[in-house]
C-alpha cells in the first residue's frame, strides 16, 4: 500500500497537519514522513508567471510597437528564491510510493492556485488527488477535512477562476502600465522635474486610487453653507427642561419657503430672528403639546465578523491598517484560536451551528468571557441559533464568519501587538449573538407655539441585552437639537412620558443655533476596505451592508495588499495615527492620465463586474474561454484608443491646477528597471 502526501501552504500549517496525523518522525529537509504519510509545504507561491522577455527578448525593451502583449500560451517558472523547496515538493509529488495527494493549501481561490501551479510545473500524472477544505486548524477540523476530502477535479472551476484572475492582473498590469508610461510618463516627469516616471496600473489598484482622488476633489470643491435653527427651551417644572427644534412642516407660515435650508434651518440669521420675533408676540410664551409618541425599540446583535468588517473596526478603534489586522488575525488562525480569516461571510453554516456549544464552552477560562459563557450555556438561545439570521448556508461561499474556536487559549500569551485585543473583539462579537436585543425606550414629542411646530426626540437604554457583552455604546447628548437625544436622564424621560396631548409647557426662551454643512469624510483604511467590499459604495449602516449581495472590488484576501501597494508606490499617503488616506501629487497626476485615457479603469462598478465574472467562472456559469475573449477584447480596444489619443496639452492644464495643493518638492520616480514588479500583480 502506497503513502499519502499532504501539501500545506506554509510550514506552520504543515506542522499542524503532521500533529493531527501523528507523524512524529524527525523532520527531514523540507518535509516530514512516517510509515504511511508524508507532509510537506509550499512557502506561499513557488511558481509564478514569466515576464514578457521570456517569451521573446524584444519585449525586454518597452515599446508601443510591441503592445498589446497577449500570448497565446502563458509561460510559468519557478521563483528562484524558493527553488529548493519546489524541487523537494516536486520530487515528493512524483515519488513512486506516493499514490494519493491531499491538497491542504488554504481553502480559497489563491490557495487553489498555489497548488495547481506546483502540480503543473512538476508534471504530476496518475495520482489520486483529494482537496482538503477546512475552516480552522484544530485537530478535529483537520481530521474531519481529510476524511471528507473531495476529488480535486471538483474544484477545477475554482482553479480556472484563479488562473484567470492572475492572467487578468498580469495582462492589464503589463499592457496598461507600459502603454501609459510610454505615452504619458514623460509628461509627469517633465512637470515634476524627474528623470522618468513609471505609471503603474492595476485592475483593482487604479480603481481604488480613483476613489480616494475623487473624494479629495469633492472635499476641495465643497462650499460650506451656514444655516440657523430655532430652538425652544421648554419647562417641565422642578428644574427639568428640554429642547424642541423648529421645523417648517405643512401648516407653517414658512413651509417650503426659499429662505430655508432644509425644513429645520434658515439660510440667513435675520430670518431666524424674524421667526423668534413673531413667536414672542404670543404672551405668555408657552407651547401646547400636540402629539406624544412612546414606543420600545429593539436593536439586534450585529452579524459576525468577516475580514472586511474586522479590518474596518480595527482601523476605527485600534488605528491599525487592514494589512496589520490581516497579519494578526492570520496568526490567531495559525495558533488555532480563530477560524479562517479570509472570508466574506458574516454568518455560520448549519453544520457548525449544531456543534457551536463546543466553541462557546472553550471560552470559559477567559476572564472577560467566563461569566457570559455560563449565562449562554445556562440558556436556550445557543440551541436555537440555527433558526436565526446568524446561520444561513446560502450566504456562505468558501468559509463562514470569523469566530473563536474555543481552543488554543494558552497561545494567547505569545500573540504580539494588538492580537489579544482583536481576539477579544472576535469573542465578544461571537458571544453577543446568543443574547437578546438591546431595548430602548423612545419618546417623540411635537409641541406648538402659535402656528409653528417644535420637535423633540429622546431615547434611553432600558435593557442592555447583548450590549453588556459587546460593549456599551458611547452615546453623547445631541446639542444640535437634530435627531435623538441619546443620553436622556431617566427622570426627565419619566416626566416626559407623563405628559398628555394638550399639556401646556412654559417656554423659557427661544434661541438660535448656528451650524454649517460638512464636507464628505475622507476614507480611512477601514472605511476604504468596506467601500471596496461594496463595489465603491461606503455604506456605513451595518444592517444595510449585510443586505448587499454580489462581488466587490478585489477580494477579502487581496484588499489590504492593494492599499499597501498604493502607499508603497507613493500614490496614496496613509496617516498612521488616524489611518486616513489622501492622494499624493503623483497619485493625482496618474489619476488624471488614466481619466483621460482609460477612464473605465476608474469605474468601481465595472471593476466589481470583473470580479463577479470570476465568481461566475468558479460557479461554472461561464467558461474560462468566454472570460478570456472578454478580457483580451477589452485590452485590445483600450490599447488602440490610447495609441490614437493625445492629451499632453490637456494634462498640463490639469497638473497646473493640482500643483496649487502641493508644495513644490520633487522626489525621484521609480526606475523603469524596477518596474517589473509594478506591472505584474500575481
Amino acid at each position: 500500500m502506497g503513502k499519502s502526501l499532504y501539501i500545506a501552504e506554509k510550514p506552520s500549517v504543515a506542522q499542524e497537519f503532521a500533529k493531527a496525523l501523528r507523524v512524529n518522525s524527525v523532520r527531514k529537509d523540507g518535509y516530514l514522513e512516517s510509515e504511511d504519510s508524508v507532509v510537506t509545504w509550499c512557502v506561499g507561491h513557488l511558481v509564478t508567471m514569466s515576464y514578457p522577455e521570456v517569451y521573446d527578448e524584444k519585449y525586454k525593451r518597452w515599446s508601443l510597437a510591441t503592445l498589446p502583449f497577449i500570448p497565446e500560451k502563458f509561460l510559468y517558472e519557478v521563483i528562484p528564491s524558493v527553488k529548493k523547496q519546489f524541487q523537494i515538493v516536486s520530487g515528493l509529488l512524483k515519488r513512486k510510493d506516493v499514490d494519493a495527494i491531499y491538497v491542504c493549501t488554504d481553502s480559497g481561490r489563491e490557495g487553489e492556485y498555489i497548488y495547481r501551479l506546483v502540480e503543473q510545473m512538476a508534471g504530476v500524472k496518475g495520482k489520486v488527488r483529494k482537496r482538503v477544505w477546512i475552516d480552522s486548524q484544530t485537530e478535529e477540523e483537520i481530521l474531519h477535512g481529510i476524511q471528507t476530502a473531495k476529488d480535486l477535479s471538483e474544484y477545477d472551476n475554482l482553479a480556472s477562476s484563479a488562473y484567470l484572475r492572475a492572467k487578468e492582473d498580469y495582462l492589464m498590469g503589463i499592457n496598461f502600465s507600459r502603454l501609459l508610461s510610454l505615452k504619458y510618463g514623460n509628461a509627469i516627469s517633465n512637470y515634476l522635474g524627474t528623470r522618468y516616471t513609471v505609471i503603474s496600473v492595476g485592475r483593482v489598484m487604479t480603481c481604488v486610487l480613483g476613489m480616494v482622488v475623487r473624494r479629495e476633489w469633492e472635499i476641495r470643491n465643497f462650499v460650506k453653507t451656514p444655516f440657523y435653527r430655532v430652538v425652544a427651551t421648554q419647562s417641565l417644572g422642578d428644574g427639568k427642561e428640554f429642547p424642541g427644534e423648529f421645523r417648517a412642516v405643512q401648516g407653517s407660515d414658512w413651509y417650503q419657503s426659499p429662505k430655508l435650508y432644509k425644513e429645520n434651518g434658515f439660510k440667513e440669521e435675520k430670518d431666524a430672528k424674524e421667526l423668534i420675533r413673531i413667536l414672542e408676540k404670543n404672551q405668555p410664551l408657552q407651547a401646547v403639546l400636540e402629539r406624544i409618541e412612546k414606543k420600545r425599540e429593539t436593536k439586534n446583535p450585529p452579524l459576525l465578523y468577516n475580514l472586511a468588517e474586522l479590518q474596518n473596526e480595527c482601523s476605527r478603534y485600534l488605528k491599525i491598517s487592514p494589512d496589520e489586522t490581516l497579519k494578526i488575525v492570520q496568526e490567531l488562525y495559525e495558533k488555532k484560536l480563530v477560524t479562517y480569516p479570509r472570508t466574506d461571510a458574516r454568518v455560520l453554516s448549519t453544520a457548525v451551528s449544531k456543534e457551536i456549544y463546543k466553541n462557546i464552552r472553550g471560552l470559559a477560562a477567559l476572564d472577560y468571557a467566563g461569566g457570559f459563557v455560563q449565562e449562554v450555556l445556562a440558556g436556550e438561545a445557543y440551541k436555537k441559533i440555527a433558526s436565526t439570521r446568524y446561520v444561513n448556508d446560502k450566504q456562505i461561499t468558501d468559509h463562514y464568519a470569523i469566530i473563536p474556536t474555543g481552543q488554543g487559549l494558552s497561545a494567547l500569551r505569545s500573540v504580539g501587538g494588538h492580537g489579544a485585543k482583536i481576539y477579544e473583539m472576535i469573542v465578544r462579537r461571537f458571544l453577543s449573538i446568543f443574547y437578546p436585543p438591546a431595548v430602548y425606550q423612545k419618546v417623540n414629542l411635537v409641541s406648538m407655539i402659535g402656528k409653528e411646530r417644535f420637535f423633540s426626540n429622546f431615547r434611553i437604554l432600558q435593557e442592555p441585552g447583548y450590549l453588556k457583552v459587546a460593549g456599551m455604546p458611547k452615546e453623547k447628548k445631541n446639542t444640535e437639537g437634530d435627531g435623538e437625544n441619546l443620553d436622556a436622564d431617566p427622570a426627565l424621560l419619566n416626566a416626559l412620558s407623563a405628559l398628555k396631548k394638550g399639556s401646556i409647557l412654559p417656554v423659557k426662551g427661544l434661541s438660535i443655533k448656528e451650524g454649517e454643512t460638512s464636507p464628505p469624510k475622507r476614507y480611512n483604511s477601514g472605511s476604504m476596505i468596506l467601500a471596496m467590499e461594496n463595489a465603491g459604495s461606503l455604506i456605513e449602516d451595518e444592517e444595510l451592508r449585510s443586505q448587499i449581495k454580489g462581488s466587490g472590488i478585489g477580494t477579502s484576501a487581496t484588499r489590504a495588499e492593494i492599499l499597501k501597494k498604493l502607499v508603497a508606490n507613493k500614490y496614496l499617503a496613509l496617516n498612521k495615527k488616524t489611518q486616513v488616506l489622501t492622494p499624493t501629487q503623483l497619485g493625482e497626476m496618474i489619476f488624471c492620465v488614466v481619466n483621460v485615457s482609460i477612464r473605465s479603469l476608474l469605474n468601481p462598478e465595472l471593476t466589481a463586474s470583473w470580479e463577479k465574472g470570476l465568481t461566475y467562472v468558479a460557479e461554472g456559469t461561464i467558461s474560462q474561454e468566454e472570460y478570456m475573449v472578454k478580457l483580451t477584447t477589452f485590452i485590445r480596444r483600450h490599447t488602440d484608443q490610447v495609441m490614437a489619443g493625445n492629451y499632453q496639452t490637456a494634462l498640463k492644464g490639469m497638473f497646473d491646477q493640482l500643483s496649487t495643493y502641493y508644495q513644490k518638492t520633487t522626489k525621484p520616480a521609480p526606475r523603469r528597471a524596477a518596474a517589473k514588479k509594478e506591472e505584474q500583480t500575481v
